[in-house]
């Protein structure tokens, strides 16, 4: 798998890898700032920067648009968007336990840079927790820069340990 990875992204020049590499729900920052660095040698205020912008801007996308897509489904999806209501309204019983965490929550959980974390993710709890784009965006946003850092602060101590 990760042999398919390096195949595929070794077509593209190492700045588009980068942010391509950032933009996956998959891999995100914990992807291509180590392969930037480690891999590709490239400067580290370069590796951030590509980072932030292709992980940040399908983030923006999910934030902006889930609610969009949602209205769509309920009005057009027929049986679907039935089910598609049932089963988001479910989703947002469960996690009401943690909506008291709110946006720093939602900051923290990108921050962290954990698997399983990251800014894909918390889009849609952004959405599922109804929090309006112009509210959320710039939590996100800071918890895609701080997990950047944490991820390269990493990345160059593995890079020195061995």
């Amino acid at each position: 798998m990760l042999d398919n990875l390096i195949l595929f992204f070794g077509q593209f020049p190492h700045w588009l890898a980068t942010m391509l590499m950032a933009t996956m729900p998959l891999g995100d920052l914990r992807l291509a700032i180590p392969v930037a660095i480690l891999g590709y040698h490239m400067p580290i205020w370069h590796v951030l920067l590509l980072a932030i912008v292709g992980n940040a801007v399908p983030t923006m996308i999910i934030l902006y648009f889930a609610g969009h897509f949602h209205q769509w489904v309920e009005k057009n999806a027929g049986f679907w968007g039935k089910h598609w209501i049932n089963y988001l309204a479910k989703i947002q019983r469960n996690f009401e336990k943690h909506k008291k965490y709110g946006l720093w929550g939602l900051f923290v959980f990108i921050a962290c840079s954990l698997p399983g974390t990251g800014s894909h993710p918390a889009a849609i709890i952004a959405f599922v927790f109804g929090v309006p784009f112009k509210q959320s965006w710039g939590y996100v946003f800071g918890g895609i820069v701080v997990s950047a850092i944490v991820t390269t602060m990493i990345t160059v101590g593995v890079d020195k340990i061995f």
